[in-house]
């Protein structure tokens, strides 16, 4: 039985993509909620437009998505977080923009705080819901109750090259009772920039949605436009897309393990693997034009060809990682300092993981099995033989080695994919429009799932895009994570699941 045939619609949306999606009652749109909270379905998205919202769900017995979607006729929706929390800041968000107002029943009341207006945006912002008669008061951190509690406010300007957040501590000493988050900052409005651009346009603003998934990104979004365009990419084109995917999540593994050990002050492995991740940048460099390989992935397949140094390149770059990495491994596995620091530090409960849908090293060091590249199997990881590695600990020390066990398999993917490509075309062009096509994907990022869903006009322009990074659902765990830890560990944690700020101010 598929998703939707246990939510009452109004009607099913007749397309040629390859999920289901149709317009539901409210009945309907409270059967999916009722769906989401027993745990039947994943939430993978929630979004909104002036007048209407989406829910993106994930049936993972099946691996089928569907999307449902609820017509706002008096400007508000039954409310999701109310009953799920995942689908908070992302309903927080719908407010923001579109002013659609959730709904609920007193005793649950819809958390209307702002996530992305921190108050500069005024009257110009056209999509805002804000009206200036609205009384603007300071931001409300939920209150902690207790004894001997104090706060301590870190951000949102923090020392170092990193992206404003703001994160609220409430501790007992140097134990921390509550952590809360407000991001936000760096709103970029690049969803409302994608609305009339051509697809050309439209996808090197995708490139630059969060810019360490530059790659992950433009392949969800090449997807997402060749789903609604029903169109093929050529083999060869589906070849160098994942072989830029796993130069991506390479260089950022081999970022963050360094990362993670010098914010335990073992400087010696920070040095080792940011060589390492910059040899990856190099040869991505050298084969693509490129060191983050931006706006190579275009809908209908790529925009240029490997060159032919770029395949030396790769093939030198594996064989530099097969001499040193093991023993980095060795070197991370064998010094008490490090272990001492990561294990049993930031767990993040199997529950939560399997609540929130978290993607990647996040979800799969907490138990949930759950990879894109596999459960969804799109092309050409559909052809392709790799391992997914699952822990169940959930600490930083599973975070670490989900990523160890990643770059061994991403080592052996960019190998797999050099020996198996073979010479042919590297793109098509897309078709003449198909008016009021709507397309989604998923690609799976360093950090996990990176969705996208579109709806093109019949001059191949968007009439609307969202963007959803792994990242929406994992910023809420970091707060679950540090709870009961001191708060001199939370750059460790934070380090683990290393989010990104900029996937979730869009």
């Amino acid at each position: 039985m598929g998703i939707l045939d246990s939510i009452p619609h109004v009607q099913a949306v007749p397309s040629h993509r390859p999920w289901p999606r149709a317009v539901v009652t409210e009945a309907g749109w409270q059967a999916a909620i009722d769906r989401l909270v027993e745990g039947g379905l994943t939430l993978l998205g929630f979004w909104g437009e002036p007048a209407a919202v989406h829910l993106a769900m994930l049936d993972g017995g099946s691996a089928e998505v569907a999307v449902v979607t609820y017509e706002c006729t008096s400007g508000t929706f039954p409310s999701v977080a109310s009953r799920h929390p995942p689908a908070l800041r992302l309903e927080r968000t719908i407010h923001d923009l579109f002013g659609l107002v959730p709904t609920a029943a007193d005793d649950l009341r819809p958390d209307l705080r702002p996530w992305l207006d921190h108050d500069a945006w005024g009257q110009s912002y056209p999509l805002a819901g804000r009206n200036a008669s609205r009384d603007v008061r300071p931001y409300q951190f939920l209150p902690a109750e207790g004894e001997a509690l104090h706060q301590v406010a870190v951000g949102p300007v923090h020392a170092g090259i990193i992206e404003p957040g703001h994160f609220r501590f409430t501790a007992n000493g140097e134990h921390v009772v509550r952590l809360e988050q407000w991001l936000g900052y760096t709103h970029k409005g690049i969803e409302q920039l994608m609305q009339g651009a051509d697809l050309a346009a439209a996808a090197k603003l995708a490139n630059r949605t969060s810019g360490d998934s530059a790659v992950a990104y433009a392949f969800a979004f090449a997807r997402a436009a060749e789903a609604a365009l029903d169109i093929q990419v050529p083999r060869r084109a589906n070849y160098l897309r994942a072989l830029m995917a796993e130069l991506e999540r390479l260089a950022n593994h081999f970022g963050d393990i360094g990362a993670i050990c010098n914010d335990a002050s073992f400087a010696l492995m920070h040095a080792q693997t940011g060589i390492l991740r910059e040899r990856c940048l190099r040869a991505a460099d050298t084969a693509f034009g490129h060191r983050l390989m931006m706006d190579v992935i275009v809908p209908g397949g790529v925009a240029r060809e490997v060159s032919p140094d770029g395949i030396t390149a790769l093939r030198t770059l594996l064989a530099d990682i097969g001499k040193v990495f093991p023993r980095l491994i060795e070197l991370y596995d064998n010094t008490a300092s490090l272990q001492d620091r990561t294990v049993t530090t930031g767990i993040v409960k199997a529950d939560y993981a399997r609540q929130f849908g978290a993607g990647g090293y996040v979800g799969r060091a907490s138990g949930r099995d759950f990879d894109a590249r596999r459960t969804l199997a799109y092309a050409p990881y559909d052809h392709l033989a790799f391992e997914v590695p699952v822990l169940d600990t959930g600490d930083v020390n599973a975070r670490v080695w989900i990523r160890i066990r990643e770059v061994e398999q991403s080592v052996a993917l960019i190998a797999q994919i050099l020996d198996l490509m073979e010479p042919g075309e590297i793109r098509i062009a897309p078709p003449a429009g198909r008016g009021g096509c709507e397309g989604l994907a998923l690609a799976e990022a360093f950090r996990g799932d990176v969705l996208v869903w579109l709806r093109l006009d019949g001059e191949l322009r968007v009439e609307r895009c969202h963007l959803r990074d792994a990242s929406w659902f994992q910023w809420p765990l970091l707060e679950t994570a540090i709870e009961g830890n001191i708060i001199a560990d939370f750059p460790l944690c934070n380090k683990s699941f290393n989010c990104s700020y900029s996937g979730v101010d869009l």
